[in-house]
């Protein structure tokens, strides 16, 4: 991880990133207390990771990044996709939004104001996504010519 992303992992902790990720965490825990929410938990626990740390990552298709699809990134995918939208996504993606707001009032506050949009969006539909090391992502995508 480059510096500068440490810095902006370090400032984003300090200002709202740890109660984000806690946010992912709970939401986590509260799927996996089904057996029906365990592929969920999973998706959420690995968000909740990135959400700790999102400067220096990426969120990407997994499709996009192995270069064919599977269940995630297919028709079960969106089922489920839709399903995580309505028991945690909406309140997940509203908690973004609203420190996103408050953030992007400073001027310091943009670039986590717009990792927290960044978030929101995956919020909605987190399944059939990996997150990937932002230099990792550059090598698969250069080797792939695109």
């Amino acid at each position: 991880m480059s510096l500068p992303s440490v810095v902006l992992n370090i400032l984003w902790l300090a200002f709202g990133g740890i109660w984000s990720g806690l946010s992912w965490l709970l939401a986590s825990v509260l799927m996996a207390c089904t057996i029906i929410g365990i592929p969920w938990a999973r998706a959420a626990f690995n968000i909740a990771i990135y959400t700790f740390l999102p400067f220096g990552q990426k969120a990407v298709r997994r499709s996009e990044l192995t270069g064919r699809a599977d269940l995630g990134s297919g028709p079960l995918g969106f089922i489920g996709n839709i399903i995580w939208l309505v028991l945690a996504g909406w309140w997940l993606a509203l908690m973004h939004l609203a420190t996103a707001l408050v953030l992007a009032v400073t001027i310091i506050g943009i670039p986590f104001a717009w990792a927290h949009l960044k978030l929101a969006g995956l919020s909605l539909w987190p399944i059939g996504y990996v997150i990937v090391d932002a230099d990792t992502l550059k090598e698969v995508r250069s080797h792939r010519g695109g």
